[in-house]
């Protein structure tokens, strides 16, 4: 696997290194000595999938404050999608920033979303299907959102959500206390 650094701190890019000869290839997705040689999470308790049917829905930005904070694998497996990661974190060097990309079946890149960080996509085609593995499993109590298009953060979406649920689009804008800042603290 290639780990690329990405604006956000703790977020990372992933490629497949692919092995192949005429019959195809093989890649690894996940291998605990490669992410514990890379600083990154080597622990997942669950792995989670979803279909989006239509063009331009988008879901997310959603994050757990801790104790069940949580990292995220995400990786498209059919269609493609445009996947955001946006660094929560106050003692973050990138509190506040936000990084995209495209993740597809075409490009197999997968996304490494770290603690702290809030996570959602849109979808740029119909059907697509997204796999992702989780660090932590999910505390209700603990789930947060950040509305797709706070003024705060100006995330520069490829397309505009024709799609939204009535949740991620009620997300109030960005504060302190609801977004649990001060419980961010030390997350890494």
């Amino acid at each position: 696997m290639i780990f690329h650094e990405t604006p956000v701190a703790g977020c990372r890019l992933i490629e497949l290194e692919k092995r192949g000869d005429a019959r195809g290839f093989f890649a690894r997705l996940f291998c605990e000595r490669e992410f514990a040689q890379a600083g990154l999470e080597t622990r997942f308790v669950q792995a989670n999938n979803s279909l989006t049917s239509e063009a331009g829905t988008l879901r997310g930005l959603h994050y757990q404050l801790p104790p069940a904070a949580e990292v995220k694998l995400v990786r498209c497996v059919r269609g493609v999608l445009w996947d955001v990661v946006l660094d929560l974190r106050p003692d973050s060097p990138s509190f506040g920033r936000w990084f995209g990309a495209e993740l597809s079946a075409e490009n197999r890149r997968m996304m490494y979303v770290p603690r702290g960080c809030a996570h959602g996509f849109v979808t740029l085609g119909d059907d697509a299907e997204a796999l992702y593995f989780v660090s932590a499993f999910y505390g209700p109590e603990e789930e947060r959102g950040v509305r797709w298009n706070d003024p705060r953060f100006a995330i520069d979406w490829p397309v505009t959500p024709t799609t939204i649920s009535d949740k991620d689009a009620a997300w109030p804008d960005f504060n302190d206390d609801f977004h649990g800042t001060a419980r961010l603290r030390g997350v890494r």
